[in-house]
């Protein structure tokens, strides 16, 4: 087992592993580190040795191991006795009893702390839970990379005091915000990676759905928990028609709609209609929405734009934001023509998504929509350069090689 494979076995187990430690030992950081250095450990050794019955627990032991080596060299005369307690009984196959708690999510609830700025909760959570580096952590927060980790630094010391464990009722309501949106943060990295030679990273998307299925299930009520659950699936139902056998991104409007996912998008589709029709409207049901607009159209020429672009409206209304104008600044160029969408998409010249390529190529989509095939290459040109995903680059060349 190599690469992305491997890759896949060990992402989904990081959290866990780390859940596991922290609610033994505390220590944030260092049982962080630990759960690193067991991660690169299985790296060296399993492509060579093979996968252990029991990753996990493989994992665990080392961590564990890890722990008490540290412990033993910063504190052999006080930690003795606690080390050695530690690694006594432990074997590599032994399963973790279970506490009748998922680890992940109550990591995942430690890291949206109150004590903790909105921005250290997510960048945390996207670091610990997500398994996200710090330079694609800078790139969702259009931050540099070293303000992230300074950022994440802090975090980590602040919690480091704090007992794990699932918080009561309204602590728990007073997190949520902070959960549900890095759980989206977790899954759009999935869905289509900032960099590297792939578009998709589904160890993200199937880590965040697993995860926001289990917020779904302690808050089956919360209408912005059943919206985030039903947009994950109806975006992730779209996920086989998006590349082409080469790897090659596949924009909407020419996917085979054949290959969707039917089930998750069915369950998506049937949990949003459920969900709008009882809870009060939030930015997660409206996405999912739209999400679902799209989905029912049986052809791209069949999608409804005009309920969309309403859906769009509304949605900048409650939660307005750049990356809601710029998908808005599509819809009304569907429905009012490329000029009206050029218009909106000119609000977004002084602000932080300036010179973004996902800026740059929907300006390129509506100048061609509009005749103007010189414009609309030189920004897909410009978005090519500027992009750090493989495939979007490739597919950016390849729109401007059409008008060339």
């Amino acid at each position: 087992m190599v690469g992305a494979a491997l890759e896949d076995v060990l992402r989904p187990l990081a959290p866990q592993v780390l859940g596991v430690l922290v609610r033994r030992h505390g220590q944030f950081e260092a049982c962080e580190d630990a759960v690193q250095e067991a991660l690169l450990a299985a790296s060296v050794q399993w492509p060579a040795e093979g996968v252990p019955d029991n990753p996990r627990a493989w994992l665990l032991t080392v961590g564990t191991r890890r722990l008490a080596d540290h412990w033993r060299s910063e504190h052999a005369r006080r930690r003795r006795e606690t080390t050695a307690a530690l690694l006594d009984g432990l074997d590599e196959a032994a399963p973790e009893q279970p506490t009748g708690e998922d680890d992940a999510l109550t990591l995942l609830f430690l890291c949206c702390h109150p004590a903790l700025s909105p921005s250290s909760q997510v960048a945390l959570t996207l670091r610990a839970v997500g398994g996200l580096t710090t330079a694609e952590i800078a790139r969702a927060f259009l931050a540099p990379e070293s303000t992230i980790a300074q950022r994440i630094s802090r975090a980590k010391r602040t919690v480091a005091g704090h007992e794990f464990a699932m918080p009561a009722d309204a602590d728990r309501t007073s997190r949520l915000g902070a959960v549900l949106h890095v759980l989206y943060l977790v899954f759009n990295e999935g869905y289509t990676a900032t960099s590297g030679p792939d578009l998709h990273r589904p160890d993200l998307t199937r880590e965040a759905i697993r995860l926001v299925r289990q917020v779904h299930r302690l808050l089956p009520a919360d209408g912005e928990v059943a919206g985030l659950l039903a947009l994950m699936l109806i975006t992730e139902a779209r996920r086989p028609a998006r590349t082409r056998p080469d790897g090659g991104l596949v924009p909407l409007a020419e996917q085979d709609r054949c290959l969707w996912d039917r089930t998750l998008l069915g369950e998506g589709i049937a949990l949003i209609e459920t969900t709008m029709a009882r809870a009060p409207v939030g930015p997660y049901q409206l996405q999912a929405a739209i999400a679902a607009v799209h989905g029912e159209a049986e052809r791209s020429e069949d999608t409804d734009w005009p309920q969309i672009a309403q859906l769009y409206r509304v949605l900048s209304a409650v939660a307005p934001g750049p990356m809601v104008t710029l998908n808005r600044a599509v819809a009304v160029g569907m429905v009012e023509g490329p000029r009206a969408g050029l218009d909106l998409l000119a609000t977004l010249d002084d602000g932080p998504l300036v010179g973004h390529h996902r800026v740059l190529a929907v300006r390129a989509h509506l100048l061609e929509m509009a005749g103007d095939r010189a414009g609309a290459r030189a920004e897909y040109q410009e978005a090519a350069i500027r992009t750090t995903s493989e495939p979007e680059r490739r597919y950016l060349e390849e729109r401007a090689a059409r008008l060339g």
